[in-house]
């Protein structure tokens, strides 16, 4: 869930707590509820939802940046205090990925030609695309598989590069 009203007078503190019900409580709870089952069977991996917006800002939206933040700090606590009961806990962090919600916004914009707007929402993307659904779910799909154990505390950028190509703009300033 994403806010775009920017932090000032009129920001809606219903809206900045649904935000963070949604996106940082959402994943506690399922933290809380499930480590003690895992730990119990000496093992699990867990993948949390991060976001290109919790490896970097995103201006105008403070709750939902916050929020994916924690989930990525959330992530990382809990791997280190989880790792030597074979529990392995990552997060993705998607950056443009055209999900049905995402064209739905393309859509509001103009119904009848929502493709301009999905070539801007890509513009500063190294790839040039979106992401496919489809790819996020390999990803994790992976990191369940038991394939990955040692890969624990990630948070794993699934962006086309837009993450890169910020830490690189950064270096550059």
């Amino acid at each position: 869930m994403s806010c775009r009203i920017s932090v000032n007078e009129t920001y809606e503190t219903e809206m900045f707590n649904k935000v963070i019900d949604i996106n940082l409580k959402g994943v506690f709870y399922g933290l809380k509820h499930v480590l003690p089952v895992m730990k119990k069977q000496s093992g699990g991996s867990i993948v949390n939802t991060s976001s290109f917006g919790g490896i970097r800002a995103v201006p105008n939206q403070i709750a939902y940046g916050a929020s994916k933040h924690a989930v990525a700090g959330m992530t990382k606590d809990a791997a280190i205090e989880y790792a030597e009961h074979g529990i392995s806990i990552n997060a993705v962090a998607p950056g443009a990925i055209l999900t049905d919600k995402v064209i739905g916004s393309f859509k509001q914009i103009n119904p009848n030609d929502w493709e301009p707007a999905s070539k801007e929402f890509v513009k500063d993307n190294p790839a040039k695309r979106p992401g496919d659904p489809e790819e996020v779910v390999r990803l994790v799909a992976f990191l369940l598989s038991g394939e990955s154990p040692f890969i624990n505390g990630a948070i794993i950028p699934i962006d086309g590069a837009q993450s890169a190509k910020y830490y690189i703009n950064q270096i550059r300033k």
